[in-house]
């Protein structure tokens, strides 16, 4: 059978919004623009050159449903949590926390010489795992494996298989891949993907074209895009003057009805109202 390359199917313009106590984000999934990209339920990026823009942070708060990945790339997040984590990420590290049935947790960011920057990406639970015990976990960077090509091109494998290398954060119930990619100038990459997955790319630096053919001439996709890639087997991404560095995430669609408010999503309306009695009266965790 004829392998298919994946095209383009949208590329997204982050919107600006504010979040927790007054933190300015880049949001790309969970907009008008884009709300869903089964199974992943949001895409942020935070981190600013103006440190009031993120100093507020997000105070205890709740999640229920989901489970969320941070990923940061300089700077520190403090975390503490009701089921007695807590801790501190940094540059390279990464965050994995399974809500489940509840927890309460806040992330209060901080700069490093001046730097804070990072990602969270919230990724859905099954109807039969939505209320399931809570779990978290970190990451060092140490232990997030870097596969360096011949050709200059360099991976981290935060989730998921490539070449034979196993990425750290395991057992997310969707089984996600998660890679941050860096491809040199006037260099190119085929890359591929199961085609049962939903997936997607984030341009951090540079620019590269994503839908690499002979045939037709494509636009580069500059930094701070997201790009939704269509059905098939693999990408082909090229690049010209200009390096480029992204994170390319995908994994299999859950196709279960959705409800969320806030920071619960569950499949019914009933369930959510749910969520909000148990907080009220004490019983979410």
């Amino acid at each position: 059978m004829n392998s298919q390359m994946r095209k383009i199917l949208r590329v997204i313009e982050p919107q600006i919004v504010l979040e927790g106590a007054g933190v300015k984000l880049r949001r790309s999934i969970a907009t008008p623009l884009l709300d869903y990209l089964d199974p992943f339920l949001l895409f942020d990026h935070f981190g600013s050159d103006n440190p009031s823009d993120y100093l507020a942070g997000f105070p205890m708060h709740p999640h229920r449903g989901i489970e969320t990945v941070t990923y940061m790339l300089d700077g520190m997040v403090n975390h503490r949590d009701s089921i007695g984590n807590s801790g501190i990420i940094e540059a390279g590290d990464v965050q994995w926390m399974t809500s489940g049935r509840g927890i309460m947790h806040e992330e209060m960011p901080q700069p490093r010489n001046g730097k804070m920057e990072g990602f969270q990406l919230w990724v859905n639970l099954p109807a039969k795992m939505k209320m399931t015990a809570p779990r978290y976990q970190e990451i060092a960077s140490e232990d997030i494996p870097e596969i360096i090509r011949s050709d200059g091109v360099k991976i981290r494998v935060v989730a998921g298989n490539l070449d034979g290398v196993s990425g750290p954060v395991k057992e997310i119930v969707v089984s996600p891949t998660y890679l941050d990619m860096t491809i040199p100038e006037n260099s190119s990459l085929v890359y591929s993907i199961d085609k049962d997955s939903t997936a997607f790319a984030y341009v951090i630096e540079g620019e590269a074209i994503f839908e690499a053919q002979c045939a037709r001439i494509v636009e580069p996709v500059a930094y701070h895009k997201l790009i939704v890639f269509g059905e098939g087997d693999y990408i082909n991404v090229l690049t010209k003057e200009k390096n480029v560095r992204f994170l390319l995430i995908s994994g299999k669609p859950i196709f279960e009805p959705i409800a969320r408010f806030g920071p619960f999503v569950m499949n019914t309306r009933e369930e959510i109202e749910q969520a909000l009695r148990d907080l009220r009266e004490g019983k979410f965790v």
